[in-house]
């Protein structure tokens, strides 16, 4: 099983704005697009995207989904309080071939990562993951490769 993990972009300041209504600024939508065309380029292929509630992070899967031509499944698990249980309740009916991506939020993604690898890791907005899981069904795995936003504008250029 291969699972990669995403930050949603760059979104709007809290001040005046409900946390849960918070959309993806100019500049975030434009770094996700970058991330989505080298992701396409990158032959990335989920079976499945997750995607959190909140609008930032629904945004960001959708302009991930639209370029890889894939669905997005929101669902509350998602959200604040996403972590390593409900990552394991999301993946342990799926093939083990099958390909997870999950889209949400800080601090929870850094702390799933490190509940599956021991890998310690700081999601920035529109951060992503790969993980590998080598033990399926205690969900372990390895940590593949972890690339920073600004990477993606170098190879989006």
């Amino acid at each position: 099983m291969r699972l990669y993990i995403m930050r949603h972009g760059h979104a709007e300041h809290t001040i005046g704005i409900d946390d849960a209504q918070r959309q993806l600024t100019e500049k975030g939508i434009q770094r996700i697009e970058t991330t989505a065309q080298v992701l396409k380029q990158l032959d990335i292929n989920p079976t499945y995207i997750y995607s959190s509630p909140r609008v930032r992070a629904r945004q960001t899967a959708e302009i991930v989904a639209s370029a890889l031509d894939k669905n997005i499944e929101i669902t509350e698990a998602m959200n604040f309080g996403f972590g390593y249980s409900a990552l394991k309740r999301l993946a342990e009916s799926k093939a083990t071939d099958a390909e997870l991506m999950f889209v949400g939020h800080e601090p929870t993604l850094s702390t799933v990562i490190e509940a599956i690898t021991g890998a310690i890791v700081e999601m920035k907005p529109g951060g992503f993951a790969r993980i590998d899981i080598y033990d399926h069904s205690n969900m372990r795995g390895q940590l593949i490769w972890f690339i920073a936003p600004k990477v993606f504008d170098v190879l989006g250029q």
